[in-house]
């Protein structure tokens, strides 16, 4: 079986990620013309790897969370019982787009105190509102005959909603979770103005440097995180919908 574009050009920017982040002095000569003269050209202070692990580990933990509450929310408000709390549901999960990630990293800092509970706090709240609203409008527009077959074989509601609701919404849901995955990776970055271990920690030296080789570092590898990552999860998302073609 031929292998795809698709599939030569994932397995390419997987292989640079791994060697931008494992072998990063091999680059120099790229980032050679960006970097003050005299100055070094390749972030030495940590290494990029622990870097990019506690960045992702952020990230994944903060996109949990949101997940579990924005889903046990949306299923919540598109429940008879608690449809009336919809609009006090969205202005909950409203409140991360509301407030600016730095502005929330500024509140929480003085409770939580420095490091990576802020920007968990911030990442959480960010992300709720993508994971929100697709689960409530997936869950709020599955199919009347299907739902009416399920009460038909004499499933109950949790079976209905375990068993017909929850797989049937899945789809949409992941492309709120992807987005959410996504906002995550970037807005990461600005843990490290709190002492949390991203890898805005580099993009911060390049500036407070006036290095741009550094820059250029730190958000080459945040970018290469997040195209994968999205690319995977849109992978996952059409092999869960059904009657759409496997991907290449």
């Amino acid at each position: 079986m031929p292998v795809s574009y698709g599939t030569l050009l994932r397995a390419g920017l997987a292989l640079l990620l791994l060697a931008l982040v494992l072998w990063p002095q091999g680059f120099a000569p790229v980032f050679a013309p960006f970097a003050p003269e005299g100055g070094p050209v390749i972030y030495t202070r940590a290494s990029l790897l622990s870097l990019s692990l506690g960045h992702l580990g952020l990230v994944a933990v903060a996109t949990l969370a949101s997940t579990v509450v924005a889903v046990l929310l949306a299923i919540l408000v598109t429940r008879p019982a608690g449809a009336a709390f919809r609009p006090l549901s969205r202005t909950l999960t409203n409140v991360g787009q509301t407030f600016p990630p730095v502005a929330v990293l500024a509140l929480a800092v003085p409770v939580l105190g420095f490091g990576t509970g802020p920007t968990l706090v911030a990442l959480f709240l960010y992300g709720l509102l993508p994971i929100f609203e697709n689960a409530m409008t997936a869950l709020s527009t599955l199919p009347p005959r299907t739902m009416e077959a399920a009460r038909g074989i004499g499933l109950n509601r949790w079976q209905q909603l375990w068993q017909v609701e929850l797989p049937l919404a899945a789809p949409v849901m992941l492309a709120g979770i992807r987005l959410s995955a996504v906002i995550g990776l970037g807005t990461a970055t600005i843990g490290s103005t709190v002492a949390a271990r991203t890898l805005g920690e580099v993009i911060i030296a390049g500036l407070l440097t006036s290095n741009t080789a550094f820059v250029l570092q730190g958000g080459l590898i945040v970018g290469l995180f997040a195209v994968l990552i999205y690319d995977a999860l849109v992978q996952l998302e059409r092999r869960l919908t059904p009657g759409r073609p496997r991907p290449a």
